[in-house]
């Protein structure tokens, strides 16, 4: 029989309780697992926990059960859960600190959803606001599909819905900022 030092995994489930509770100003224990984030999700259906198991995932100490989940890649920050939570949890600010230390950790679930969330992130960065067609390509070509959707470029271009020249907000200096604050305090790591 396997001999379990207590203590040591005790301090170790603090630590990462702490950890994420830091990183997404959620108290874990703030959750008691009443169900409505997850009845109220419109993604759920193809999640593999549910937004309330992620958190009682991390509740347990099972911190590597949540990072190897899809859940946290699917969340679309939609903010239903928030806004249907009677404790006020932010689960999307959860979900995004869970995703960075999957990140960190080297344990994408779903290479395609990070390299969308980059490739958004990066276009928001440089220009205030993603430019879409930009952003199409990006994607398409790091997720290895060049070619995915591109019949659909000439009529969105002919009817003005996409450009190929990225529009930059006024105060562009600002958004940077904002990327450079994230970065400090350990986020945006794209």
């Amino acid at each position: 029989m396997e001999r379990v030092e207590l203590a040591g995994a005790l301090r170790q489930h603090k630590a990462l309780q702490e950890q994420f509770e830091a990183a997404s100003g959620v108290t874990l224990s703030d959750c008691y697992q009443c169900g409505k984030c997850s009845a109220g999700c419109p993604v759920a259906f193809a999640m593999d926990y549910t937004p309330r198991q992620v958190i009682r995932l991390l509740q347990l100490g099972l911190a590597d059960e949540a990072l190897q989940s899809r859940t946290p890649w699917l969340c679309a920050s939609c903010q239903a859960c928030y806004t249907r939570c009677p404790r006020e949890v932010n689960l999307p600010r959860l979900m995004e600190a869970v995703r960075q230390e999957a990140r960190r950790r080297g344990l994408i679930n779903d290479k395609k959803v990070d390299i969308f969330d980059r490739a958004f992130l990066g276009t928001v960065e440089r220009y205030g606001r993603a430019h879409e067609m930009g952003l199409m390509v990006q994607y398409n070509l790091q997720s290895g599909q060049p070619f995915k959707d591109a019949l659909l470029a000439p009529p969105l271009l002919l009817k003005g819905k996409i450009s190929p020249f990225p529009m930059k907000i006024k105060d562009l200096a600002s958004v940077k900022q904002i990327f450079a604050r994230a970065r400090a305090q350990g986020g945006g790591q794209h």
